[in-house]
C-alpha cells in the first residue's frame, strides 16, 4: 500500500500538467472518475494518464498498473470504513441505550460514505463481482466488518429471545440499511428523487434507522 493517502471525496476535473507529490493524487482521482464513468474494464492506463496529465509510466511507477490502482482504491475505502466502524463502536461502549448505539454506528458509517461518495459507490459496485480480488477483500475486510457488527449486536441484543440465525439476519438487514444508498444511488435519485449524497438525506434517514432499531430492540420473539 502507498504510504500517502489522498482524499477521495469525489471525482475531480482533469488535473493537467501536474508534477511532484500532486501527480499521484491526480492519477488516483482520474482513475476513480474514469472507473466510475466507464467501469474498470472500460478504462485504459493511457486514458488515466491522459486525464491526470501525467506520463503513462508514472501509473506503473506509483501503482504497478491499473490493477494496482484498483487495489489501492478498494483498500483505501475499506480501511477508512473499518476505522469509522471501530471508532463508532468505541464511542458507544459506555452507558448508552441499544437503540442509540445502533443509530450512532449507522450514522458514522453513512457519513463516512457520504464524505467519499464516489469511492463508496464504485467500491460497492465492484464488490458485487466474483473475482479473486473481491474474494480476498471479503476474507479480510468484510470478515472483520462481520466480526465488529457481531460484537455490537451481541451487546444490543443481550437477553433477547433470538437464535444465532435471526441475529445474523438482523446484522445483514442493518448492513443493507447502511450500504444500499451508496450501492444504488442512481436508483434512489431517478426513481425516488432522493439524493443520498446530501446532508438532508442523512438527517431524515437516521430517523428511519432509529425507528428500525427501536422495533428490533423491543421485539422479544425475533419476528422483526
Amino acid at each position: 500500500m502507498p504510504k500517502r493517502k489522498v482524499r477521495l471525496d469525489m471525482p475531480t476535473k482533469s488535473l493537467n500538467r501536474v508534477s511532484g507529490k500532486k501527480s499521484k493524487e491526480a492519477v488516483v482521482h482520474s482513475a476513480l472518475k474514469l472507473f466510475t464513468m466507464s467501469g474498470y474494464d472500460g478504462v485504459s492506463v493511457r486514458a488515466i494518464a491522459s486525464d491526470a496529465g501525467v506520463n503513462i509510466a508514472l501509473v506503473s511507477y506509483y501503482f504497478g498498473g491499473k490493477q494496482g490502482l484498483l487495489e489501492y482504491l478498494m483498500a483505501t475505502f475499506f480501511e477508512g470504513y473499518l476505522s469509522a466502524l471501530e471508532k463508532a463502536e468505541q464511542e458507544t461502549s459506555g452507558q448508552i441505550s441499544s437503540v442509540e448505539r445502533l443509530t450512532v454506528v449507522a450514522e458514522q458509517l453513512i457519513r463516512y460514505q457520504q464524505h467519499c461518495f464516489y469511492l463508496s459507490r464504485f467500491v460497492h459496485r465492484e464488490m458485487t463481482l466474483d473475482n479473486q480480488l473481491v474474494r480476498e477483500l471479503m476474507s479480510s475486510y468484510l470478515m472483520k466488518e462481520k466480526f465488529l457488527f457481531a460484537r455490537i449486536f451481541k451487546k444490543v441484543l443481550s437477553g433477547k429471545q433470538m437464535n444465532q440465525m435471526q441475529i445474523e439476519f438482523a446484522i445483514i438487514h442493518y448492513r443493507d440499511l447502511i450500504i444500499t444508498p451508496f450501492l444504488q444511488p442512481q436508483y434512489l435519485r431517478e426513481v425516488f428523487f432522493i439524493q443520498p449524497s446530501e446532508q438532508s438525506f442523512c438527517t431524515q434517514y437516521m430517523r428511519f434507522i432509529r425507528d428500525w432499531a427501536s422495533r428490533l430492540i423491543c421485539c422479544t420473539d425475533g419476528s422483526f
